[in-house]
């Protein structure tokens, strides 16, 4: 584990960018930015110019330390290069940005109002092994709650915890994300639920293990405080969950110590078509409102 990276990401000020959509997701991401399926053939053709989209973002002047601490990248992007780095390297070389790496394999079916991760214990082992020749930090994998259901709460978190371990173990720093839907009916509820969920495992922790959350914008403002105080737990991050830029931001703000970790919420005023001065302009506005959201 990287000292200076570990310092950073406990104590800087900024927010991490989640550029982590995966094969199915990033259809959609590449349409939000103005690219039709049509224009690629296969999926090699369309991690190539999700590429270039990331690519452009990172290369950004506002893609900057100053106002970002992390990134989030996924495995194919990990394995490609910017200006001849490796992507992780020319993000924490060029830009002072940690590099994470989103490592789960998608969720499963639902299941007593929950997705778990679908299970990917076989291959994680080779996935960390690359990712320490990739010099990367942390990091980051997804499960969903849809409604208050007890049973399946406690299945998310435990799962979670299980396979963080496994990667603390490894020398990386989790970051553990039990989404909540934000448009479940129990919403409360679920928080209420999960947080007690994610207590009771984090009391098991020898205090050296050190792991982050990801979680989404709570109804209850500074309602994961308990946690940030957690010796174990480096950063509390959130997630933009399909809320607006606008929204997110707004919600943010009212919970003191919790950074963003956002993806659509970030990219969504830019566009493929965009000059270079048009996109870097977009590009500043999110950065700098996700920033003092952020440290508000």
């Amino acid at each position: 584990m990287n000292s200076e990276q570990l310092s950073r990401m406990k104590d800087g000020k900024g927010f991490i960018a989640a550029l982590d959509q995966s094969g199915g997701s990033t259809p959609k991401a590449l349409k939000a930015y103005g690219i039709a399926e049509s224009a690629y053939n296969n999926e090699e053709e369309m991690f190539d110019l999700v590429h270039q989209m990331r690519t452009r973002i990172i290369k950004s002047p506002s893609f900057d330390k100053a106002y970002i601490l992390g990134a989030i990248l996924f495995e194919n992007t990990m394995d490609r290069k910017i200006d001849n780095l490796y992507s992780s390297d020319f993000l924490w070389e060029k830009k002072g940005v940690v590099p994470f790496l989103k490592v789960d394999k998608g969720l499963a079916a639902e299941q007593d109002d929950v997705q778990l991760m679908k299970d990917f214990k076989d291959t994680l082992p080779e996935l960390l092994n690359r990712a320490k020749a990739r010099n990367i930090f942390g990091t980051k994998m997804r499960s969903v709650i849809k409604e208050a259901n007890s049973t399946g709460i406690s299945k998310i978190v435990q799962q979670q915890f299980e396979i963080g371990k496994i990667i603390a173990e490894a020398g990386f720093v989790p970051i553990l994300e039990p989404e909540v839907d934000i448009h479940s009916k129990t919403k409360v509820e679920v928080e209420k639920l999960l947080k007690a969920a994610i207590k009771q495992e984090l009391a098991k922790l020898e205090e050296n293990v050190k792991l982050m959350f990801k979680l989404t914008i709570p109804t209850i403002d500074d309602f994961y405080q308990e946690l940030m105080d957690d010796p174990r737990v480096v950063r509390v991050v959130a997630l933009s969950g399909g809320y607006s830029q606008a929204e997110a931001n707004a919600k943010l703000a009212k919970n003191h110590g919790l950074i963003a970790s956002f993806s659509r919420a970030l990219a969504q005023d830019l566009a493929v078509e965009q000059s270079e001065d048009e996109f870097n302009k977009a590009m500043q506005t999110a950065v700098k409102s996700i920033f003092a959201a952020s440290v508000s």
